[in-house]
């Protein structure tokens, strides 16, 4: 999926009032996907020193822009899509006079001191900088409805309904009653009569990736359902790239490096894997993440019963988050805290995919540490939750973050 290629990029020296001198920097680079299907379809540009700074700084990921590249033997070429993914280099520079610069071309050469390198487009989370959050919006109230929003909440909540507890908790869930007040600082689902109710699970035990794994896919597929269920079951953090129909950005991916428009589609940049097929995705999450294969849930092995009842769930929304909405793309992918099941989430999802903004969905199922990591943060579970870092807004209640999404991101 990564193929490395060595470039040579060159800009105006700024030492230097003749237009002909140039600093060459060579470097290895390791191409995402993402970016060499851009650069077979771009065009020639003209080179420009902001051109290389944005390639120099890109340790975050970028917004729109040009970088130019000629790559030995190539044509030059210039990406000019927002990419999923960057090629950051690490760059030796080399001064070059104006006599060398007129007298002989420059051609790429490898660099044998410079060790390749990949970066990816990385989660907010990890982004160079920390951000700080302004939470914004209204209050939340926990199984609150919005006004007008009840009919939304019924029709998204038919999932709930077809698939049981599906896409609602982790492997090995374990509720306890326990005696006493919660202690200060712990989440718990509720408290009663003097007991609160303690979750645990299993996910602790299994491996986490690295890096996020890669969903290519869109909220109304049933066979996208079943997988996102299985991510909750397995409590993973899934950078998702939504692929609604007419989308212009991540399904055109899928088809350029996968062959076909087929979803959903998986990229495992942790192992080189990628690959299509639902049920072929779920044994490959449970065998590197999970319990084994053999452990998967008989609520994802159902066969045709489970799509049926998937697509039953999925019905009653009209086919809402399968098709693409112009809109302006974020540099960075939002975060979203949610959970298949939840009627609240779905609704949210829904908008994140017709608008095709990318988001790290933190799976926050019964039983997730990441319904305790959201109180550390926020003295209170609510899902769904959104961190933007193009805005430095955080927001829980799902009527007000598709209305916060679609005024920002809508075009």
């Amino acid at each position: 999926l990564i193929q490395p290629r060595t470039y040579t990029i060159l800009r105006p020296s700024p030492a230097c009032s003749n237009t002909r001198t140039m600093s060459v920097m060579r470097a290895a680079v390791h191409l995402s996907p993402r970016v060499a299907a851009s650069a077979g379809r771009a065009s020639s540009r003209s080179l420009g020193k902001s051109s290389v700074t944005a390639v120099r700084r890109r340790v975050a990921p970028p917004a729109r822009g040009v970088v130019t590249m000629r790559a030995a033997g190539d044509d030059e070429v210039v990406d000019d899509t927002p990419p999923v993914e960057e090629a950051m280099v690490e760059v030796v520079v080399e001064e070059v006079t104006p006599d060398a610069v007129a007298s002989a071309p420059v051609d790429a050469q490898p660099v044998e001191d410079v060790a390749p390198v990949t970066a990816d487009f990385a989660p907010a989370a990890n982004a160079t900088d920390e951000i700080v959050y302004t939470l914004q919006g209204p209050e939340p109230v926990k199984f609150g409805v919005a006004d007008g929003e009840l009919t939304n909440v019924l029709t998204a909540s038919a999932s709930f309904v077809t698939r049981a507890v599906s896409g609602a908790l982790c492997e090995g869930w374990t509720p306890a009653i326990i005696e006493g007040a919660c202690p200060e600082g712990t989440y718990t689902f509720g408290e009663l009569g003097g007991r609160y109710l303690r979750e645990s699970s299993d996910v602790g035990k299994y491996p986490r990736p690295a890096k996020p794994i890669k969903m290519y896919e869109f909220e109304g597929c049933p066979f996208c359902k079943k997988v996102r269920e299985a991510q909750i079951w397995l409590d993973l953090d899934v950078e998702f790239y939504p692929c609604p129909q007419n989308g212009p950005t991540f399904r055109e991916f899928v088809k350029t490096t996968g062959g076909k428009a087929q979803f959903p589609y998986m990229v495992d940049d942790n192992t080189g894997t990628a690959m299509y097929e639902s049920d072929a995705i779920i044994d490959y999450m449970y065998d590197k993440y999970g319990p084994g294969k053999d452990k998967v849930s008989s609520l994802l092995r159902a066969g045709a019963f489970t799509i049926l009842t998937a697509g039953i769930g999925l019905a009653p929304r009209g086919g809402a988050g399968s098709k693409y909405t112009a809109a302006k793309m974020p540099d960075k992918p939002i975060t979203l805290y949610s959970y298949e099941a939840s009627p609240f989430c779905k609704l949210v999802r829904e908008k994140l995919v017709e608008l095709e903004i990318p988001h790290l969905l933190k799976a926050s199922g019964r039983g997730s540490p990441k319904r305790q990591e959201m109180f550390d943060k926020r003295g209170r579970f609510q899902a769904p939750y959104i961190e933007d870092p193009n805005t430095g807004v955080a927001m829980f209640e799902s009527a007000a973050i598709v209305k916060y999404l679609e005024q920002t991101y809508a075009a």
